[in-house]
């Protein structure tokens, strides 16, 4: 099984092919599937700013494209672009709602690190407490049929 530490390590990575002509902030995100294989995601920026996408979701939906369904953990590091890490950089809320819809929320990790020796994990649920996901619409749905 891939350790946090490599998971870090591959997000380092990912961040070198970011795309922020305009903001400067590089981000790169790893994601990790149940079969142990990572998927890899940057922040790519577009110059009208709303079609720019985060790190965490480009490397989820490379996964879903590709067929993958079942994740264990990202891992998600961001500054300065040409600079060393040097601070925490959390999903933006956008991602949070992403991760909610594929990943269970007690259990997918979520990794911020500066280094690979320097990281904190939480779980899903800790960083989007009472999120909406597909499990709502399903208990909406029945409750619909049952009136």
């Amino acid at each position: 099984m891939v350790d946090d530490k490599t998971l870090v390590a591959e997000a380092i990575s990912a961040r070198e092919r970011a795309y922020v002509p305009y903001s400067h902030f590089a981000v790169g995100a790893a994601l990790l599937d149940a079969n142990g294989k990572i998927w890899h995601g940057c922040n790519i920026e577009n110059a009208s700013y709303t079609p720019t996408n985060c790190a965490e979701r480009t490397a989820f939906f490379k996964a879903v494209s590709e067929g993958a369904s079942n994740f264990v953990a990202i891992a998600i590091v961001g500054g300065a672009a040409g600079k060393p890490i040097s601070d925490w950089c959390a999903p933006c809320g956008v991602c949070r709602q992403v991760m909610r819809e594929f990943c269970s929320p007690q259990s997918f990790r979520v990794v911020l690190a500066r280094t690979p020796d320097e990281y904190k994990a939480y779980s899903l649920a800790d960083l989007l407490p009472e999120g909406f996901g597909p499990d709502d619409l399903e208990r909406a749905s029945c409750n619909h049929e049952q009136h």
